[in-house]
């Protein structure tokens, strides 16, 4: 009977805990469908999730993953291009230990239910699109180990009860918009081996207490605005093995401290602002394999103790202040790959050795005083690809060694005071793409193997004594770009193989010796676009197949013994810019078409008979008079002399005559003299153009009025200059200020800048075509933009089509753009306003309207146009872009930087996203930092 009892309460607990566990596993089911409902599931990556008869189905559903008991303890739904919302359902899965929503679009705020899931152990939302504050409560969660928020968008601080997830092993904050300081309460995560903070908006010091974390194997805080220096408690991070500092806003001295971190491999702190002198504990730290400290403001010289870094692969000091000699003992590197210490002020000679021990592939110490022989065991690795040794005092020969070295990619030592012969062999290295030997005293030929090279695309051997023939295929090169050889002995005829170039853009023979005719079969180079033949001795006549070549902008044959006229196709080149054929033998007329209408006579001078055109007219000549001068010299003297007195009184009479009518024109009340006076000189107009106009200076003043004003800005008043006779339309701009101003400086250098201007060809720049002057006023001619330009653009009717988180980092932009206008533009695009707006004030412009702002300590986020956004991480990208506008339109020109540190300031002021390589917290990549180096020096 016992035994029957028992049988029967084993039966009823079997059965009960059949049906409760089918229920559970019905629920779970249930809060699964519910997750996938609020899903967007492009991919249909979630396929499979289904109701089925089996009640544990669900546990092979993809991305799910069950206990033994057949319970949820592990969701991944990375990698799947998920967006939509997280149900909160989820809080019904209580054994679930893993989450992981990586790497899709989820957006709007992390859920706050998301992080009060006790049983969590590993929660990973990063790569994904939340913003707003991170939730609070992640603090009660005791066994967290992982959590990993990076590549997000959250704002605000980072929540202080983090530090009581005394589990924590991984803490990822990087890549989002946390602002304030590092929580202090993180000393309390003695767990800890991870921590990202970097590429956020942290301020303050960097708490000295995170020395207290013994475990910490990676710290990476880079990418923010700190203050202060590195607390030297870092030296009780004994167990750190990857330290990133870079780009923090960091000062000071490196603290000796460091060097106590034994086990330390990679040390990246970079462009910050540290000074001081490096500390030779550094040599302390034997695991070193990575060690970068470019970009700071480190004086003093390289501790000898660095080459106690047996491990060391990379060693980058560049852009330092650093001096005296490479410490000899970095030759004895084995592991030594990468060595940057350009731009520093390092004397001495390289060690000997260098590379002799070791695999070196990058070597650049560019731009120093390094004295003493090229190293001749640089490439005894077989890897070397980039030698970099311009702007140095190299002496001695080209090591032969370096001509074998098949894994050179780039030789530059332009520059140094070199002797000796081109090693032949560099034409048989496959992979060199730039060789530069310019500026030396190199003797001997150009090798002759450099014509066989099949990847070559710069070479330049300027400013030699080399003191040969060009070999006969080297200017057929397929891959060659630009070839520079001027300023040599070169001699012998210019080989006639220009057939197979069809790379060559820039080549530049200038200075030699070269003698014969210029080669027909150059014209087949459609693509160059600089030909400098000048200062040779070269004869026959210019090839009339050259004048017709569709890129060629740059023409100088000057200095050497043409013989034959101009031919007539040059002044209608479709693209030449200037030609100068002065100081040739060469006559007859200047064609007066195209380019030629306006050609600065002196790139004619010196050829004697040449005439017409811009020149004086050619002479007449008839059989009468040719048989007069030729039966007597004395007659052809005394009608030259007569020919020329009359020419000379003709000229002062047609001056004065055209000086005196004028006066008379502009005298007569007209509203030009009383708005555009002439000046206390009274000199006239003079018209200076950049290619064919059909126009005279008369044609323009006499569209300056009132009536065809269509503009205003802070430089001047632009003018619509409509010629009905010749169906022609151009803008002119009158400046404000006279020539002679303390901006512009004198006329002669506006007219310089100007005419500067008036060769750039951009599609994105408004062509100049011309300007007028006197003695006291500027005019500038240019095209008229039929459709709107940059400000209509801006705040025209096409306003809202621009993408402004794009326009201001892609507006293509020249070096020799006005950094000022561009400043405006920057200030537009920001601000939503006008260049002039009532609101600013009379005489009050928008660069004015900024600086007033500043000086009444008013907050410039009022300034900003909330038609880009109002968040706060937008608006500070957008003040920092206010920043770099504000450089621009620096008052005085030497104070505002250079377009390429612009462009280089606009690309670190992008939104600081997430990484590719911080996918996910199981990522071999986890290590590496957000962001990567940058070569511009905290001109923010």
């Amino acid at each position: 009977m016992k035994l029957k009892t028992l049988f029967l309460f084993f039966f009823y607990c079997s059965i009960c805990f059949f049906f409760s566990s089918g229920s559970a596993w019905n629920d779970e089911v249930s809060v699964l469908l519910s997750i996938k409902s609020g899903i967007v599931d492009p991919l249909n990556s979630l396929h499979d999730w289904r109701m089925s008869n089996n009640a544990a189905a669900h546990c092979n559903w993809t991305g799910v993953s069950c206990n033994s008991n057949g319970a949820i303890e592990k969701l991944d739904l990375s990698h799947m291009n998920l967006s939509g919302i997280i149900s909160d359902e989820i809080q019904r899965l209580p054994g679930l230990d893993s989450l992981n929503l990586c790497c899709n679009g989820f957006s709007s705020s992390l859920p706050e239910f998301v992080v009060s899931i006790g049983s969590l152990k590993s929660l990973d939302v990063s790569q994904n699109l939340f913003d707003g504050s991170f939730p609070v409560g992640l603090g009660s969660a005791a066994g967290l180990t992982l959590l990993n928020a990076s590549g997000n968008s959250f704002v605000g601080f980072i929540p202080e009860d983090i530090g009581n997830a005394t589990s924590l092993e991984i803490l990822d904050l990087r890549g989002n918009f946390f602002e304030s300081s590092i929580p202090r309460s993180l000393k309390n995560l003695h767990k800890l081996k991870f921590l990202g903070l970097s590429g956020n908006n942290l301020t303050g010091q960097i708490p000295r207490e995170l020395g207290q974390l013994s475990l910490l194997e990676t710290a990476i805080l880079g990418y923010n605005e700190f203050e202060g220096g590195i607390p030297a408690e870092f030296g009780n991070l004994t167990n750190l093995k990857y330290l990133d500092l870079a780009v923090g806003n960091l000062h000071g001295e490196i603290p000796a401290q460091l060097g106590r971190l034994k086990v330390l491999e990679t040390a990246f702190l970079y462009k910050n602002k540290f000074e001081g002198k490096i500390p030779p504990e550094i040599g302390s730290i034997t695991s070193l394999k990575f060690l970068d400290l470019s970009d700071n403001m480190l004086s003093g010289e390289i501790p000898a103790e660095v080459a106690n870094l047996k491990n060391l692969q990379l060693l980058n000091l560049m852009n330092n202040q650093l001096s005296g000699s490479v410490p000899s003992g970095l030759g004895q590197l084995t592991q030594l790959e990468d060595l940057e210490l350009w731009n520093n002020s390092l004397s001495g000679p390289l060690p000997p050795d260098l590379g002799k021990n070791s695999s070196l592939q990058r070597l650049d110490i560019s731009s120093n005083s390094i004295s003493g022989e090229i190293p001749t065991s640089l490439c005894n690795g077989g890897n070397l690809t980039k030698l970099i040794l311009f702007n140095n005092a190299f002496s001695g020969p080209i090591p032969a060694s370096l001509s074998t070295c098949l894994s050179l990619v780039r030789v530059r030592m332009q520059n140094n005071f070199l002797s000796g012969t081109i090693p032949v062999g560099f034409g048989k290295l496959e992979k060199l793409q730039r060789l530069e030997l310019a500026n030396n005293s190199l003797t001997g030929q150009i090798p002759f193997d450099l014509s066989s090279t099949a990847s070559l695309s710069f070479i330049d051997l300027s400013r030699n004594k080399l003191r040969s023939s060009l070999p006969p295929t080297i200017l057929s090169i397929p891959s060659l770009q630009t070839f520079m050889a001027s300023n040599n002995n070169l001699e012998g005829e210019i080989p006639d193989q220009f057939q197979d170039c069809p790379s060559m853009s820039v080549l530049d023979l200038s200075s030699n010796r070269f003698t014969g005719s210029i080669p027909a079969s150059i014209a087949s180079c459609e693509r160059l676009v600089s030909l400098n033949l000048r200062n040779n001795q070269l004869t026959g006549e210019i090839p009339k197949q050259t004048a017709m070549m569709p890129a060629l902008a740059v023409l100088d044959l000057s200095n050497n013994s043409l013989t034959g006229g101009v031919p007539d196709d040059f002044g209608t080149s479709p693209a030449l810019e200037m030609l100068n054929v002065s100081y040739n033998k060469l006559e007859g007329p200047v064609p007066a078409n195209g380019v030629l209408r306006t050609i600065n006579t002196d790139d004619l001078v010196g050829n004697a008979g040449l005439c017409g055109g811009v020149l004086p007219p050619c002479a007449r000549n008839s059989s009468t008079e040719s048989k007069k001068q030729r039966s007597s010299h004395a007659k052809r003297v005394v009608a030259g002399w007569f020919i020329g007195v009359s020419s000379v009184l003709a000229l002062g009479i047609a001056l004065i005559a055209a000086r005196s009518l004028y006066k008379r024109w502009y005298s007569n009340g007209s509203c030009f003299e009383e708005r555009h006076g002439m000046g206390n000189g009274e000199w006239p107009w003079r018209l200076m153009a950049f290619q064919r106009l059909g126009f005279s200076s008369s044609d323009i003043l006499a569209s300056i009025k009132e009536s065809n004003v269509i503009g205003m800005g802070a430089t001047g008043v632009v003018y619509k200059a409509e010629m009905q006779r010749l169906n022609t339309v151009v803008a002119v701009k009158k400046l404000w200020r006279p020539g002679r101003d303390i901006e512009s400086g004198s006329s002669d250098e506006f007219v310089g800048e100007v005419n500067l201007l008036g060769k750039l060809r951009h599609r994105n720049v408004v062509r100049l075509l011309g300007f007028l002057h006197n003695d006291s006023n500027m005019m500038i001619v240019y095209e008229y933009m039929q459709n709107g330009n940059l400000g209509e653009a801006l705040h025209g009717k096409q306003a809202g089509r621009l993408c402004f988180a794009e326009y201001g980092y892609t507006l293509k932009v020249n070096e020799k753009i006005d950094i000022y206008s561009y400043g405006v533009v920057l200030l537009e695009l920001i601000t939503g306003k006008r260049p002039l707006e009532p609101e600013f004030g009379e005489s009050v412009d928008i660069v004015e309207w900024i600086r007033m702002k500043i000086r009444d300590n008013r907050a410039l986020e009022e300034a900003l146009d909330p038609n880009i956004g109002n968040c706060k991480y937008v608006q500070e990208e957008m003040l920092v872009v206010l920043r770099i506008a504000l450089l621009c339109t620096a008052k005085l020109p030497r104070d505002r930087p250079s377009m390429r540190d612009v462009i280089t300031m606009l690309g670190e002021a992008k939104p600081r996203r997430k990484s590719s390589n911080t996918s996910s917290i199981n990522d071999s990549n986890i290590e590496k930092p957000v962001f990567s180096t940058s070569p511009v020096n905290g001109l923010l």
